[in-house]
């Protein structure tokens, strides 16, 4: 989606309430179809005052009060070739907060150079953040992993493993104990700010639809209330499912932590093994609770091995390894 994000793609994103963009085009109509590419945006002040050294003209150029007003001042000189050389640069957009607006000189500059001219009327550091956030998420590193996403206990969960290990059935049963699905089957993870992973559905339109072997596709939404899904969410720990295998060693402590890496970021993960009579949705929960204690500071396992060390240096335990006679 970031390769090919035009200026026409930008007005057409469709955000609410304190993500609203507010964007409308004033001029330049025939650049919206404009590659935007880098996240990033411009204040051109010093581009207006005639400095051009290391000009970020690749950025979307964000226009305040400051800009406005100087533009009016250049107006008044008479000094259209300045904004005329703003324009010899192929800049993606010019975006004017406030519901400010140019005067006709530099309408009639950005129309020859065929570049956008968009106004906002949100103030010019509200527009900048709501827009560096929208940006962010477009221009994110994304990868797709096959598997499941639920929410259990305010934490987002990532369920993987072989095709036919039970993924879909240990969600659908966490959704049942009053848990949320994400996505289902196919996950698209993008990473945030460097080093928060969020997933979501890799397709709106079956996102929150499940396919159980058995029984085909289910609706989760239509089953179980729109309370039961989440559009998305970060991924804080991963959950490997996979066939018991009796010649493995698993981790019976938890004291040693493993991590699996998704785009750069590492995530807490678990192994767990399946094999009949083993209710999986139960110990997910338990994982779940035990992984929001461990962000909060107390690691049971930890604290286990440290009362064990406590104790085989107690006198007691003392006692009862040197206080008897060897028997022959």
């Amino acid at each position: 989606m970031a390769e090919n994000f035009t200026v026409l793609d930008l007005l057409d994103i469709k955000l609410k309430e304190y993500n609203a963009l507010n964007l409308h085009c004033l001029g330049g109509r025939k650049g919206l179809g404009r590659r935007i590419s880098i996240s990033d945006l411009n204040r051109p002040g010093l581009a207006l005052s005639g400095f051009y050294d290391s000009f970020a003209y690749e950025r979307i150029q964000l226009f305040g009060r400051g800009e406005v007003s100087y533009l009016k001042k250049l107006a008044a000189a008479g000094e259209a070739d300045t904004i005329k050389h703003l324009f010899s640069y192929p800049i993606p957009c010019c975006i004017f907060s406030h519901n400010l607006s140019p005067d006709r000189s530099f309408f009639d500059a950005a129309e020859q150079a065929q570049c956008p001219v968009l106004q906002t009327d949100l103030s010019t550091t509200e527009f900048h953040a709501r827009l560096m956030r929208v940006l962010s998420d477009i221009f994110a590193p994304r990868q797709s992993v096959h598997g499941v996403l639920v929410e259990v206990y305010g934490l987002g969960i990532l369920l993987l493993g072989d095709s036919g290990v039970g993924k879909s059935e240990t969600a659908l049963e966490l959704i049942k104990h009053g848990h949320r699905l994400v996505a289902d089957d196919v996950v698209d993870m993008h990473c945030v700010n460097g080093n928060v992973l969020v997933g979501a559905g890799a397709n709106k339109i079956v996102g929150h639809h499940m396919e159980i072997r058995g029984l085909g596709i289910i609706n989760i939404t239509h089953l179980f209330g729109v309370g039961a899904i989440r559009e998305r969410k970060e991924v804080q720990l991963v959950v490997m499912l996979e066939e018991w295998d009796s010649r493995k060693n698993y981790d019976r402590l938890g004291t040693d932590d493993k991590y699996i890496e998704f785009l750069g970021v590492s995530i807490p993960k678990l192994e767990i093994p399946v094999k009949p009579g083993r209710n999986i949705p139960i110990i997910v929960e338990t994982a779940a609770m035990n992984e929001r204690l461990k962000k909060m500071g107390y690691n049971a396992a930890r604290e286990f091995n440290q009362n064990i060390l406590k104790w085989i240096e107690s006198d007691p335990a003392r006692s009862v390894y040197f206080g008897t006679e060897d028997v022959i």
